[in-house]
């Protein structure tokens, strides 16, 4: 065991001519520990020492601790000496016994000799007493003993000394015990026992009783929490507040979040490095910021409701360039600390600035307890949000915010550069991208678990149990008599009750099915661009869709969610999610490498319910890659907008990937290279510390690069003199008017049109440009437009430039690249498209019509010749009316050409109407007309491949449609012959879907009824021109 006993100071002891050094010696067996030497002061008669020292003891259980007051010089003898007693049982590992602050009376050396040969009379000479407290610690305590002494002095080879600051009691940071008020009376009792016991090994009389006085801290009783808790260490009072019922984690403040980060540490571990005394971190911070003066009180506790604990710190802040050195004080508190979770609320004032009194800045740190990462590692959230509190109304309010928010930005990023030198950082600027999709690449769960969820509802257990209810009554169920209507093989219900059980019984086992074949096909069948990797070398966009929350409910049918991300003309769709609010994805997609930086992604949620129902939309987001940080995009919640959505708070999580496999330098001089060919001008690479001084203007990420600047005049109701910056993604002003300054930005593909306006009186004789926005579009830019039209386009006018035509000549150059280079990948998408799907270059393999398996959807019986039905597909007036009539929009027809003996072959295209789609969509048509393969029919075979355009998963499909057009007798009443009709439905899937069934349902659908309507219109076309 371990024994720490701190000597605070003797009084009352005797008085001896010449004067002398005093110090303490502490005997434990053979261990010897001492004090320095100190001279003692004269008091009435007596002398007084003080030392306020520690003395550290390797103890046994039941040994007695032998403490004596010595003088040196003269003949150095003993003053008065005491015996602490050892408990017999030891205190358990890591739990200590502690002995509040008391006054000892010291004894002669030759007492007990004096006591033996005067039959135990007292004549004891008085000695004077000691003031002392110490505590015992168990095993495996690792104690941290701080050094504070103001004085030095010489030891031995066998003194052990250490000094510390002066606490009365000591922490372990490995003890689970805490000092609390509330064991202040088990510490006063083992005080008394102590006390007793160490009169017994010390043959004390029982008169000496009234030798041992307690400390003024110790007669001040349980009563005062303010006095004794702040003795307690800085771990003790968080076992404190642990102890004690805390808060709700509190919101963020209004001002906005300013830090927040993951690191790989326990958040006590990082509670204790931010906020602990004395931290290293806290010195490396003040020293970088130029802090001096600073001063920090201890943590007390604070009895104000709620009860917590605070420090205060004062300090004065380092000058700037713009400010000189401020003196700050700090309040902090905690408002809540449960052992995992700490939450901290710090109130700066800086009196001695301008308006210094008019304002607080609130700060709140949260350090929050996050699960174990996938290496097993403790992970903590750091999360410092603000706010400004204005104690008095004033004018600057406004000036004071935007002061107040770019010094705090200022400062936590040396904040965050300090901190990570302590702990690991666990942002996703630390992982590399690799580490953050692999848990959405293990397995999932299997189908059992999956069964469990789907079908352990009310519907599925009702419906069985009703089933298997009915069951066995007819297993217990005699045959009865027939009665009424009945007949053998036919057993009717005899009561009302009967055949609503029958009703019901029929419902559940119709939905129990319909979720059932719902299930299966969700898990055998898949369909989306999950997987898809990317092609080529450039800016790769990775998207890996984790989960949605919230999703609004439709006013018809179960909730069937999927996603569609578009990024420079190229779309990438998930799969769709079975009967959720709250769906589960782990799906990742890649999008094709691009030539330039992508500036946004859309965002598009919808419900499914077949490509020619009406797609609900649940919501959309737009996420800009300007805006965020690569850390921020790498794992972030996005929220959706719309009028659903916002009410229901719906959510997506993302992690999305942006890099380039060229590398910064080759990709920023391909650039450069292919725009000079556009702008017809040389265009320099700028240096690295103004393409910085550029990203941090308009705080851009670090690919964003600068390609000219020119000095020009916005123009508004006053023109304002500036700076106009170009870059490959942005178009950015910037204005600094007497330390007002205008700043804002606008993206390339946000430009609908630019105009050069001719020289004006207001534009002081110089030609203008003037860009207009598309709807919508640029909103955050909007206090630098000169005005906006009834169609909501923002417009911006420039003027004045230096060298009009060379600002004109990059500037449209590099527009109208941007704008084509977008509309070029959306074409090269549909291509990709037309060459996935139709390859007109062999017949055989498109209309793979035997390998198609048809349902035959409808047979017509029609009063008009095969013949002249099938002049509807000559592509002469008849057709053009008739397809007009069923709502095929832009019909246009190639001529019949022969592809080989007998077989006729041409294409056509033409769009859907609202009516058939709400999507529109378009329509590639490959048809092929034959002579019927029945020898004994006479008639035609249309066979008809359609490719279907921007409809939802039009691109895994194509569609077979196969009109079998025969000659029959007419009736008697009809002149001549008629016709037979029969037309086939099938799908030949191009990629796997969950929804085949539902999509081929509503498909073989809609085609089959419009194929029976075009037929049907024809026929009424046709049969009043023959009858006349």
């Amino acid at each position: 065991m371990r024994l720490y006993l701190y000597v605070v100071e003797a009084r009352g002891l005797p008085e001896h001519g010449g004067g002398g050094l005093y110090y303490v010696r502490a005997k434990a067996g053979r261990q010897r520990a001492r004090t320095r030497e100190v001279e003692a002061r004269e008091e009435e008669a007596a002398a007084a020492a003080e030392w306020n020292e520690e003395l550290v003891l390797e103890v046994d259980v039941g040994e007695a601790v032998e403490v004596g007051v010595r003088r040196r010089g003269g003949k150095g003898e003993v003053v008065g000496r005491v015996k602490l007693p050892v408990p017999a049982a030891a205190p358990a590992a890591g739990r200590r016994t502690t002995v509040p602050p008391t006054w000892l009376t010291l004894q002669p050396k030759h007492r007990l000799r004096r006591r033996k040969s005067t039959g135990g009379a007292s004549d004891a000479a008085d000695c004077g007493k000691i003031l002392l407290t110490y505590s015992l610690h168990g095993e495996n305590s690792d104690n941290t003993v701080i050094h504070s002494s103001p004085c030095s002095s010489s030891r031995s080879d066998t003194d052990v000394e250490f000094e510390r600051t002066m606490n009365w009691e000591h922490s372990s940071s490995n003890s689970g015990t805490v000092d609390s008020p509330g064991s202040f009376a088990i510490e006063q009792s083992s005080l008394e026992n102590s006390d007793r016991s160490a009169q017994e090994n010390s043959d004390f009389n029982s008169e000496d009783d009234d030798l041992i006085e307690p400390s003024a801290a110790t007669a001040k009783g349980t009563s005062d929490i303010e006095r004794m808790v702040p003795d307690a260490s800085f771990e003790e009072l968080l076992e404190i507040m642990k102890s004690r019922s805390t808060p709700d984690m509190p919101e963020d403040l209004g001002g906005g979040v300013m830090f927040d980060h993951t690191y790989l540490v326990d958040s006590k571990n990082l509670n204790s490095l931010v906020f602990g005394p004395d931290s290293q971190f806290s010195k490396e911070l003040r020293e970088l910021q130029g802090t001096t003066d600073y001063e920090e009180q201890s943590w007390t506790w604070n009895n104000k409701n709620p009860p917590g604990l605070t420090r205060t710190c004062q300090y004065t802040k380092g000058a700037t360039k713009f400010m000189k050195a401020v003196k700050t004080i700090e309040e902090q508190t905690y408002l809540k600390a449960d052992g995992k979770n700490f939450v901290i609320m710090t109130r700066v004032r800086t009196p001695e600035v301008p308006f210094g009194n008019c304002f607080e800045v609130v700060l709140l740190y949260k350090i929050i307890h996050y699960p174990e990462s996938s290496s097993g590692e403790e992970m903590t959230h750091l999360t410092v949000s603000y706010n400004v509190e204005f104690l008095q109304s004033t004018m600057m309010k406004s000036m004071i915010e935007g002061s107040v928010r770019d010094g705090l930005k200022e400062n936590f990023e040396t904040y965050a550069e300090i901190l990570s030198r302590h702990v690991k950082i666990a942002d996703s600027a630390g992982m590399d991208k690799e580490q953050l999709l692999a848990p959405l690449q293990t397995d999932h769960p299997s189908d059992v678990k999956l069964a469990y969820k789907y079908f352990c509802n009310f519907t599925v257990i009702s419906a069985v149990i009703m089933a298997f209810y009915v069951l066995v009554h007819i297993l217990l169920s005699r045959p009865g008599p027939l009665m009424g209507l009945e007949f053998n093989g036919l057993d009717l219900p005899d009561t009302f009750g009967e055949l609503i059980t029958a009703g019901i019984l029929v419902l559940q086992l119709e939905r129990l099915l319909s979720m059932i074949s719902r299930f299966v096909e969700a898990r055998v069948q898949r369909g989306s661009d999950h997987g898809v990797k990317a092609n080529g070398d450039g800016w790769l966009l990775t998207v890996a869709l984790l989960e949605a929350t919230s999703l609004p409910p439709v006013s018809c049918g179960s909730v069937d969610p999927y996603v569609v991300f578009s990024c420079n003309g190229i779309t990438r769709t998930s799969s769709v999610q079975l009967q959720t609010h709250d769906p589960q994805w782990n799906e990742i997609m890649e999008f094709d490498a691009m030539e330039e930086p992508p500036a946004t992604l859309d965002i598009e949620v919808f419900n499914f319910d077949g490509p020619f129902d009406l797609a609900v939309s649940l919501g959309h987001a737009e996420i800009n890659f300007l805006k965020h940080t690569s850390a921020e995009l790498a794992d972030i919640w996005v929220p959706l907008e719309g009028k659903l959505a916002q009410t229901c708070q719906s959510r997506l999580h993302l992690r999305i990937f942006l890099e380039n496999t060229k590398g910064p330098e080759t990709s920023m001089r391909e650039y450069l290279s292919k725009m000079e060919k556009e702008v017809g001008k040389k265009l320099h690479v700028q240096s690295p510390h103004r393409n910085s001084t550029f990203q941090k203007l308009f705080g851009l990420p670090h690919e964003e690069f600068l390609i000219a600047d020119y000095a020009c005049s916005l123009k508004r109701k006053l023109p304002l003199q500036g700076r106009l910056f170009l870059s490959a993604r942005i178009v950015g002003f910037y204005a600094n008017l007497f330390g007002h300054k205008t700043k804002f930005f606008f993206l390339w593909e946000d430009v609908e049109e630019i105009e050069v306006l001719p020289p004006s009186f207001t534009t002081v004789g110089t030609p203008s440009l003037l860009f207009i926005l598309k709807s919508g579009r640029g909103l955050d830019a909007k206090h630098g437009a000169k005005s906006q039209d009834k169609e909501g386009r923002l417009k911006f006018q420039f003027h004045s430039f230096a060298s009009f035509s060379k600002a004109n000549r990059t500037i449209t150059g590099l527009w109208k690249t941007k704008s084509s280079a977008i509309e070029h990948r959306a074409k090269l998408e549909e291509d990709q498209e037309d060459e996935n799907y139709v390859d007109l270059s062999d017949i055989q393999s498109v209309l793979s019509i035997g390998d198609v398996p048809l349902s035959k959807e409808y047979t017509l019986e029609l009063p008009v010749d095969a013949d002249l039905l099938m002049g509807v597909f000559d592509g002469g007036p008849l057709e053009a009316k008739t397809m007009a009539k069923v709502g095929c929009l832009d019909y246009a027809a190639t001529p019949w050409e022969h592809a080989r003996p007998g077989v006729l072959e041409r294409h056509a295209s033409y769009k859907f109407n609202r009516y058939m789609s709400i999507f529109g969509g378009e329509v590639v048509s490959t048809q092929l007309r034959l002579p019927s393969d029945d020898a004994a029919a006479d008639g035609w075979t249309l066979y008809d491949v359609i490719t279907l355009r921007n409809v939802p998963f039009g691109d895994f499909l194509r569609v077979h449609l196969r009109n079998n057009i025969r000659r029959v007798e007419a009736e008697a009443e009809v002149v001549g012959r008629g016709s037979r009709c029969e037309i086939l439905v099938g799908i030949e899937w191009v990629k796997r879907s969950k929804f085949q069934k539902r999509i081929a349902r509503n498909i073989c659908e809609k085609l089959a009824h419009r194929a029976k309507e075009v037929l049907e219109a024809a026929a009424n076309e046709i049969a009043p021109a023959v009858s006349g």
